[in-house]
C-alpha cells in the first residue's frame, strides 16, 4: 500500500450548524437498528477490557487496538446506509483488512497524548503528572484539593489543548485507512487538515456532546437528588443513566462514520446538505 500525500484527499468545508446535523443523523440511524447497535456496541467495550486485563501491556495495547476495533463500528454504519443491518461479526472487520495500517494510529495517539501530558510540566511544574500517578492511591479529599490548585489547572488545560492536534488527526484517519486505502501517515494528515478547516462544526460538535453527555445528566441527577430519598434516587438514577450513557456511546460512533462521510464524500450523501465549499 502507497502512502499518499494528505493533499490527495479532498474534503469539504461545512458550515457550523452542520455539528449538530452530524449528532442529529446519527440518532436517526440508532433508532432504526437500537438492538444491533447495543450489541455490537458491548462486543466493542468486552474487547477493550479483555485487552485493557493483558498483564504489563494491557493499557497501552487497549489504546493502540481501538481504531482496528473503532473500524468495525464504521463498517457497521456503512452497512446499515446501504440497507444491511449491523452484524456481530463487523466488530472484527479491521482485523480483516488494513490492519497494519490502523495500528500505527494507535500508537501515534499513545505517543501523542502521553506527550501532551509531560509538556504540561512547562506551565505546573509537573503537578499533573505528579496528579495522574498518585491518582489510584490518593483519597477523594485529596484529590478534591489537589484540582483547586490554579497552577494545575493551568497545567491541565495546557495539555488539554496541547492534545488537540493528536485528537483531530486521528479522528477521522482509521475510515480514511478503510474506505480510501491511505496510508497511516496520509490518513492522519488529511484527518487533521479537514477537522481545522471545519472547526466551526466541530466546535458546535463538541458543545452538543458536552451538554447531551455532561450538562442533561447532570441536571437529571441534581433533580432525582433533590426531590427522592438518597437510597431510591440512586436506583433511578442508575436505571436511567445506564442505558442512556449507552445509547449516547452508540450514536457518537456512529457520528464518527457519519462525518466522515459529510467531509470525504459530500457527493454520497442522502438528502439536501447546507451549502459548504470544496478543498483539496
Amino acid at each position: 500500500m502507497n502512502d499518499k500525500t494528505a493533499r490527495t484527499y479532498t474534503y469539504t468545508r461545512y458550515p457550523a450548524r452542520q455539528g449538530m446535523v452530524w449528532l442529529k443523523q446519527a440518532l436517526h440511524m440508532f433508532n432504526q437498528q437500537r438492538l444491533a447497535w447495543v450489541v455490537l456496541l458491548l462486543a466493542y467495550y468486552l474487547l477493550l477490557l479483555v485487552t485493557r486485563a493483558l498483564p504489563f501491556i494491557g493499557p497501552w495495547a487497549m489504546t493502540i487496538i481501538k481504531p482496528v476495533l473503532a473500524v468495525g463500528l464504521l463498517a457497521a454504519a456503512w452497512n446499515q446506509e446501504r440497507g444491511t443491518q449491523p452484524a456481530l461479526r463487523m466488530i472484527l472487520q479491521g482485523f480483516r483488512a488494513n490492519v497494519w495500517a490502523l495500528l500505527p494510529i494507535g500508537v501515534f495517539f499513545v505517543i501523542g497524548m502521553t506527550a501532551a501530558v509531560f509538556g504540561s510540566a512547562l506551565i505546573d511544574g509537573g503537578k499533573l503528572i505528579e496528579f495522574i500517578s498518585n491518582s489510584t492511591t490518593a483519597t477523594e479529599a485529596e484529590m478534591e484539593k489537589a484540582l483547586e490548585d490554579r497552577q494545575l489547572q493551568f497545567g491541565m488545560l495546557f495539555s488539554a489543548l496541547l492534545s488537540l492536534p493528536v485528537l483531530v488527526a486521528t479522528w477521522w484517519a482509521p475510515a480514511l485507512i478503510v474506505f480510501q486505502n491511505a496510508g497511516p501517515g496520509a490518513a492522519l494528515l488529511a484527518s487533521m487538515r479537514a477537522a481545522f478547516a471545519n472547526w466551526r462544526p466541530l466546535a458546535i460538535y463538541g458543545l452538543g456532546v458536552f451538554f447531551y453527555g455532561v450538562v442533561l445528566p447532570g441536571l437529571v441527577v441534581s433533580v432525582l437528588a433533590m426531590i427522592l430519598p438518597q437510597s431510591i434516587a440512586q436506583v433511578i438514577m442508575l436505571a436511567l443513566l445506564m442505558p442512556y450513557f449507552m445509547f449516547f456511546a452508540a450514536c457518537l460512533h456512529i457520528s464518527d462514520y457519519i462525518s466522515y462521510r459529510d467531509v470525504f464524500h459530500a457527493d454520497e450523501k442522502p438528502g439536501t446538505t447546507p451549502a459548504a465549499t470544496t478543498d483539496a
